[in-house]
């Protein structure tokens, strides 16, 4: 196991997996999110790594998100800095070139359903309960929470959820789109790593290109989106992974990938 300060992971057949770590309820500080930031920087940089699942420490928190005493004072600067490193730290999360899992262990508050947001996929427990709860204290979810869950639920569901502090069981966030499973207690880690496991049956560089048109439909129109699948899928024949695929598939033989 390495360790990014409070963010514990392993890397095991293909797949990184980042455990949340700062009891009691595993919330965000400035370091832990730089050290986010740059940890995802990392895996983008090791071509082993095909997919990466995120999880709480323990059996009660995923994450309740930011701890409320930095904000306490009123302090426009230490806001600034919060806003920006949750950010950054978010939007390189999104950003991954492999498929990130959110293995929703427990309650997710605010930056902490941020977090999961920023996923591809969010499996969660059945006791999980989710909510962006900033409103409540005369804040905003300022880390993609106001316009990732707009994009995922629609924009009744994300005033309920921002505008109404409306909390949402893992069966109703199932059941509005909010999370894509929902499984029993302790078994949310497990089966985000098995499906991240399956991820390393695709070309990764497919994988980059398919979620690079994937996520680009949630700002550019249709037309430039099918133009994109067009120039993406010749820039695979750029790729060692593109040929192997083929030949493998060809051959009947399991491909073996080179993430390039």
């Amino acid at each position: 196991m390495s360790e990014v300060s409070s963010i514990p992971y392993t890397i095991d057949n293909h797949v990184a997996v980042l455990t949340m770590h700062n009891p009691p309820a595993n919330t965000w500080t400035c370091e832990s999110l730089v050290r986010l930031k740059q940890l995802i920087f990392d895996l983008n940089d090791n071509k082993d790594v095909y997919a990466l699942v995120i999880t709480g420490n323990g059996d009660k928190f995923f994450s309740a998100g930011a701890d409320l005493k930095v904000f306490a004072q009123g302090d426009k600067e230490s806001a600034c800095t919060m806003s920006r490193v949750f950010g950054e730290a978010f939007e390189a999360l999104s950003g991954f070139r492999g498929v990130s899992i959110a293995a929703i262990n427990g309650y997710a508050m605010g930056g902490g359903l941020e977090v999961a947001l920023a996923c591809d996929i969010r499996i969660a427990e059945q006791q999980a309960v989710l909510a962006l709860p900033e409103a409540k204290v005369g804040l905003l979810p300022c880390a993609g929470g106001t316009q990732n869950l707009t994009a995922m639920v629609g924009e009744g569901w994300a005033k309920r959820i921002i505008l109404c502090g409306e909390q949402v069981s893992a069966q109703k966030a199932l059941d509005i789109r909010l999370v894509e499973e929902v499984v029993q207690r302790g078994k949310a880690l497990p089966v985000a790593v098995a499906l991240a496991e399956q991820v390393a049956h695709q070309s990764p560089s497919s994988v980059t290109a398919c979620k690079t048109l994937i996520q680009s439909n949630r700002h550019d129109f249709i037309s430039h989106g099918l133009v994109k699948e067009r120039e993406l899928f010749i820039r695979l024949f750029d790729t060692e992974d593109q040929r192997e695929g083929v030949n493998a598939f060809l051959e009947k033989r399991p491909p073996e990938w080179k993430n390039s």
